[in-house]
């Protein structure tokens, strides 16, 4: 197994993540592209300590972006993954 570390890469704090984390106790993770939801689930019980009940993840594409004014280029692709937690809490800052 890789390390948890270069699994999660950063959790995300957004305005729609933050209504998750306090209604459904979901957070959400920017992650690398390919982990799977085995390896995801164990990387976040070995950081945060807690326990997990459910993972889901969503590719999410990248952006077109202009660069000057005739060339097009794209931002990277990422993963997301929202953790749905049985237990326990992440403390986000």
């Amino acid at each position: 197994m890789r390390d948890p570390y270069s699994i999660i890469q950063t959790i995300l704090v957004t305005e729609q993540a933050l209504v998750f984390k306090e209604n459904d106790s979901k957070y959400f993770f920017k992650v690398h592209p390919s982990a799977n939801k085995i390896e995801i689930a164990k990387a976040i019980e070995q950081i945060y300590e807690v326990e997990v009940k459910s993972v889901n993840v969503m590719n999410c594409k990248g952006k077109k972006k202009r660069v000057g004014r005739s060339k097009q280029g794209r931002t990277a692709n990422w993963k997301k993954a929202i953790v749905t937690l049985s237990e326990g809490e992440i403390s986000i800052i």
